[in-house]
């Protein structure tokens, strides 16, 4: 999906509507999914999609691409990433540096 010249192209414009409506219609997935993935509800998500609404908060947007799977790369925003299991703080390879 994320090679999708329609995606990136909405992407790269930060058309989070067109985002989402290409998605779900990609994806075969209804509004109610969309909003379990990202975080936002199905009324903002139908508002969004219909142009009525923007999304402009940054935690939101994050939420929102990190919700979808966004890849890292095709953003320049702090995505996270999901993390590797962390070792042990009492294991014996902790760092004596630390």
């Amino acid at each position: 999906m994320w090679r999708d010249n329609e995606v990136r192209e909405a992407l790269a414009a930060w058309d989070f509507g067109h985002i989402s409506r290409v998605i779900r219609q990609r994806g075969s997935l209804r509004q109610d999914d969309m909003a379990q993935l990202t975080g936002l509800s199905q009324a903002f998500l139908s508002m969004l999609e219909s142009g009525e609404r923007r999304l402009t908060n940054i935690d939101k947007i994050i939420e929102f691409l990190a919700g979808l799977g966004t890849p890292a790369e095709l953003v320049l925003l702090p995505l996270p990433r999901k993390s590797a299991p962390q070792p042990d703080v009492d294991s014996p390879t902790r760092s004596l540096a630390n």
